[in-house]
């Protein structure tokens, strides 16, 4: 079935409501339509169209929760669902930290979806493999990417009278450009909701350039650096970092935002005052849900506000637990920052590393969020405000709550698809650590 429309989804949605005998109900639907290529060795390798829809519902008998999925939608089998659902939550122990639903929202819609990315066609993807394959071949060069659009929806009801139906598209391309010999190569990203703004055949170029210039890489001594990170080089390091803004891990002392003696970092200077995390979900380029996995209303606010922290995560049931207001978990995270591209700040920079992509990141120190990972598909030497020669990829061991303590300067900032949707500008940072050196390209 793929998108049902509103009507559609309410309907089944108050059946199932209708159907349950719990002290509370919760029911979400959400389906998608996917469509993907990939290519490699400068040909079309798979491509395809993935449909699919299910439900989900939740019941609770007290502080007993059982839950059941379905993804046929006869009465009967939303009969069954909820039959299911009921049976497990009377065998179910008591949670004890269940909350029960939220009362009745109002959202504001966000602008999440585009009718040009839901309607890409085979002939459309096969275009762009092309667009990436042909430049390559006729260089000499060999591409490798993949492409997934989708649209989709999501619909959620409870007993206690919210509502919610928001239709969404996204559309993710990566390609990989490498020499014949192997020995260098390019990457390039692009994550949108809107598909008119692609643009592969300038995007590839950048792929093919760095695949060219990094194909005499040299070594250097490893050690501390100024460094230009491209936006998708720091989002790796960043997300991590937003994994430890919870409260209760705070407060438990689990995470860099936990304070000696006991409770968080609520308010406090952490990083650079020029640094501040927003998140918005009717940020124009970079539109989410307007509620969160529990069915609250998201509103705009700062995570980080002039280096301080200005709000945590506070589940219901921590929020209960500690008097404090419930903060969902943000749906996007907007860095801001300034108007100069990765090629001004490269050309105003006298001596310093460009890092194109950050890889195989790992945790080391939760505490301090330590992450170690590897550089990849373009390192280069910064002299003069040129980019001298290429380097051999280095791995890391770097932090970037320090990191955003080291800033010489932020650019401007662009859409960037690793895990949480992102905005984050290039930036030049000084004394990042690099710890030895890598022969992966």
């Amino acid at each position: 079935m793929g998108i049902m429309t509103e009507a559609e989804a309410k309907t089944i949605l108050d059946k199932v409501l209708k159907l349950s005998t719990a002290d509370e109900c919760t029911a979400q639907l959400t389906g998608s339509i996917e469509g993907n290529i990939r290519f490699a060795l400068n040909n079309v390798s798979t491509s395809g169209v993935v449909s699919d829809t299910n439900l989900g519902v939740s019941v609770a008998f007290g502080r007993r929760v059982g839950t059941a999925s379905t993804n046929d939608f006869s009465d009967a089998s939303l009969a069954r669902a909820v039959k299911r659902a009921e049976e497990l939550a009377r065998l179910a122990p008591e949670n004890p930290e269940f909350v029960p639903a939220v009362e009745k929202q109002v959202y504001k819609p966000s602008s999440t979806f585009s009718a040009a990315t839901a309607a890409i066609t085979p002939e459309q993807r096969a275009e762009i493999a092309m667009a990436s394959i042909a430049p390559c071949r006729a260089k000499n060069l060999i591409a490798a990417g993949f492409l997934n659009d989708e649209q989709s929806f999501v619909a959620f009801a409870n007993s206690k009278g919210a509502f919610g139906y928001q239709r969404s598209t996204d559309m993710d391309y990566t390609c990989t450009v490498r020499t014949a010999d192997g020995r260098g190569s390019g990457w390039v990203a692009r994550s949108l909701q809107d598909s008119t703004s692609f643009k592969p055949a300038s995007d590839i170029e950048i792929a093919m350039r760095k695949a060219s210039a990094s194909a005499e890489a040299q070594a250097l001594e490893p050690g501390k650096y100024t460094v230009i990170l491209e936006p998708a080089a720091a989002s790796g390091l960043i997300s991590f970092m937003f994994n430890f803004f919870d409260a209760r891990q705070a407060d438990e002392g689990r995470s860099f935002l936990s304070k000696k003696g006991g409770g968080n970092k609520l308010g406090e200077q952490v990083y650079d005052p020029r640094v501040t995390f927003m998140s918005d979900p009717w940020h124009p380029e970079l539109a989410v849900l307007p509620w969160d996995a529990t069915g609250r209303a998201r509103e705009k606010m700062a995570m980080v506000e002039n280096g301080k922290i200005a709000n945590l995560i506070y589940t219901p049931y921590w929020a209960q637990k500690q008097g404090k207001p419930v903060v969902g978990r943000p749906g996007n995270i907007i860095m801001s920052g300034g108007t100069k591209s990765t090629a001004d700040l490269v050309r105003e920079t006298e001596r310093g590393i460009l890092v194109t992509r950050t890889w195989y990141i790992r945790m080391v120190d939760p505490q301090t969020v330590l992450l170690t990972g590897l550089t990849r598909d373009g390192t280069f030497y910064i002299e003069n405000g040129q980019l001298k020669y290429p380097l051999k990829n280095f791995r890391f061991n770097e932090s970037p709550v320090i990191m955003l303590n080291n800033i010489d300067e932020l650019g401007r900032p662009v859409r960037v698809g690793e895990g949480m949707p992102m905005m984050i500008p290039p930036m030049r940072v000084r004394d990042f650590t690099f710890t030895s050196l890598s022969d992966a390209v």
